[in-house]
């Protein structure tokens, strides 16, 4: 017989990959009807662009491609977590009542991330997508406005953890907890902002979809190795609807993330390495985004005090296309390099 844990972790992701199937046709509808993408491209905007930019850039990709398909993930996902929880309550079922996985202790804390990262990150798009319209937001708004935020609703955070949920420490691998007092709270921001700091990974099709599906699933099999079964179902149902959003963004991709994905993406991934104790091992199952991180980190130190770039261009994947590398190698590659540093991140975390 199937233990009803496992029950409850998988049939929930299998239903919002089904939902995320479903709904988008209706979304791609309205995104194409609303013309929702950059209106100019960054060639007609920076004429200092670097010949190698120019080589690999396809303008299609800001002109006549939607940038806002990451609704489907986070709306899909809602969709499954309220169809789930209204079951439950309105059916007394034992099946339908082990179904829901919308806890507070668990999972409203990382839901309220994806969602509210979403949102923002919807507005951002908007801004950037309607630039005509918003005359002091010509380039979408300014690094240090979305910077400031992310640094807010980790600040928010971090004393939610420390203060309500009593937790001021990390697990270090093989060697135990680490009681960090105080320090946590600005060690817990500057996980939110090294996360968010790689949603710069969604920039070739189907590359960020794939790796983040990977980083979600993986996540849920250490949240259910660690008995977090609502965080293990949340994570692999966005997991399912990551893959959904894959269906339709692998080349040539039909719509794109965008900030209202990778934003929400990459403070709720924070928020449950935090709420599974294994933060230490997010850039592990994480390398791939901490190289990209670093690459653009990198690249801008070395033209800004030495005078000269690491790399062809900034953020690794765009180095390689630069280097002739095809999309579809990068990303085959990408996604495979993410499955095995998830292997790995499993690992560390079940023994260690």
């Amino acid at each position: 017989m199937i233990p009803s844990s496992i029950l409850k972790v998988f049939l929930p992701s299998v239903f919002s990959f089904v939902v995320g199937l479903l709904i988008t046709p209706i979304f791609t509808k309205y995104f194409y009807k609303y013309k929702l993408w950059k209106r100019a491209s960054r060639l007609d905007n920076d004429v200092a662009m670097s010949e190698d930019f120019k080589k690999i850039h396809n303008e299609k990709i800001e002109i006549g491609t939607p940038r806002v398909g990451g609704m489907i993930i986070w709306v899909s996902s809602l969709i499954v977590i309220l169809v789930m929880f209204v079951l439950s309550k309105l059916f007394h079922d034992p099946i339908l009542s082990k179904l829901d996985f919308l806890s507070r202790g668990q999972t409203l804390l990382p839901l309220a991330a994806l969602t509210f990262g979403g949102l923002f990150g919807l507005f951002e798009d908007f801004l950037e997508i309607f630039a005509d319209r918003f005359k002091l937001f010509r380039q979408g708004l300014s690094s240090k406005y979305l910077v400031t935020m992310v640094i807010l609703l980790g600040l928010f955070a971090s004393l939610w953890f420390y203060l309500k949920l009593g937790m001021d420490y990390i697990h270090i691998p093989f060697v135990g907890d680490w009681h960090m007092g105080l320090w946590f709270i600005p060690f817990f921001v500057l996980v939110v902002l090294g996360t968010f700091s790689s949603r710069v990974i969604d920039g070739i099709d189907g590359l960020a979809g794939g790796v983040m599906a990977i980083l979600f699933a993986s996540y849920g099999i250490i949240a259910y190795a660690k008995d977090f079964v609502d965080i293990a179902t949340l994570c692999l149902v966005i997991a399912g609807s990551i893959l959904a959003f894959l269906w339709f963004n692998i080349p040539p991709a039909r719509f794109y993330m965008g900030e209202t994905g990778m934003l929400g993406l990459t403070l709720a991934l924070s928020i449950v390495a935090f709420l599974t104790n294994s933060v230490l091992i997010l850039p592990i199952v994480g390398i791939l985004l901490v190289a990209t991180s670093f690459s653009s980190a990198a690249q801008i130190f070395s033209k800004r005090y030495l005078g000269r770039k690491i790399f062809k261009i900034a953020p690794l994947h765009h180095h390689f296309q630069a280097l002739g590398w095809s999309r579809e190698k990068i990303t085959m590659r990408y996604w495979i390099i993410a499955l095995m540093a998830a292997v790995v991140g499993i690992i560390v975390s079940i023994i260690g």
